[in-house]
């Protein structure tokens, strides 16, 4: 009896993944899977075991993010040791893997708290910035929870339509808002010389914020800092 021979094209297809869509409850290693299968799709993140894909980006946003990323960039030149991302996956635990809008992070052989995870940020980078609405957004509720709860020592959150900026710190596990210093600045406790006018960011004043940036890295707090990075960062940049 002849055999009964089957072509590759008559042989069973593989089962159609589905399409990452908002609101769907996955495990990372499935989100990845999902994620990674559409790459149209430019931004999703894993907040809680929930997926999250933001609306197109308004001009405000855009405009807001970019002045973040200017600032953080000036700052991560100046600083030898400390490396800065845009819209970096990060793998913080097995329920979330956000995309924030900017981070900055050490460099695990300088001390820092983060780690190289295949080719993502695994671990709590020391400090995130996003850009979010108001304060209704999930960048101050699940988001911040995740990022608590991880141990990102720093988060600062531009409400765009709140015309607002929070800067908040861990302490005691816990966020606190950081203090203006008595000059009306913010001032990094992890980033020495890290400085923001939040008022001149929030009206687009970006030379303003550069310049009081430039005071902060003149300062000898970050003297100290860049001594404290140079022995373990070597030519890290």
């Amino acid at each position: 009896m002849a055999t009964l021979q089957t072509s590759a094209a008559e042989s069973p297809m593989p089962q159609h993944m589905p399409e990452l869509c908002a609101g769907d409850r996955l495990s990372r290693a499935e989100f990845e899977k999902r994620y990674a299968a559409m790459p149209r799709v430019k931004k999703a993140e894993l907040i809680e075991g929930v997926v999250y894909m933001p609306s197109p980006v308004s001009p405000e946003h855009a405009g807001s993010h970019f002045n973040v990323i200017a600032w953080l960039g000036v700052y991560r030149s100046a600083t030898p040791g400390v490396e800065g991302f845009d819209n970096g996956t990060v793998r913080l635990d097995l329920e979330n893997e956000p995309q924030p809008d900017a981070f900055l992070r050490i460099r695990p052989e300088c001390g820092g708290q983060s780690r190289d995870s295949d080719n993502y940020i695994g671990g709590a980078p020391e400090l995130i910035a996003e850009v979010a609405a108001s304060s209704a957004s999930y960048d101050l509720h699940d988001k911040l929870r995740a990022y608590q709860r991880n141990g990102v020592l720093e988060y600062v959150v531009w409400r765009v339509w709140d015309r607002a900026i929070d800067w908040f710190v861990l302490r005691d596990d816990r966020y606190a808002p950081l203090p203006l210093s008595s000059a009306g600045y913010y001032q990094s406790e992890v980033f020495p010389g890290l400085w923001l006018d939040a008022a001149a960011l929030i009206r687009g004043d970006l030379a303003q914020v550069m310049a009081v940036l430039q005071q902060g890295l003149a300062s000898p707090e970050h003297a100290d800092l860049l001594r404290r990075l140079r022995p373990a960062s070597g030519q890290a940049s």
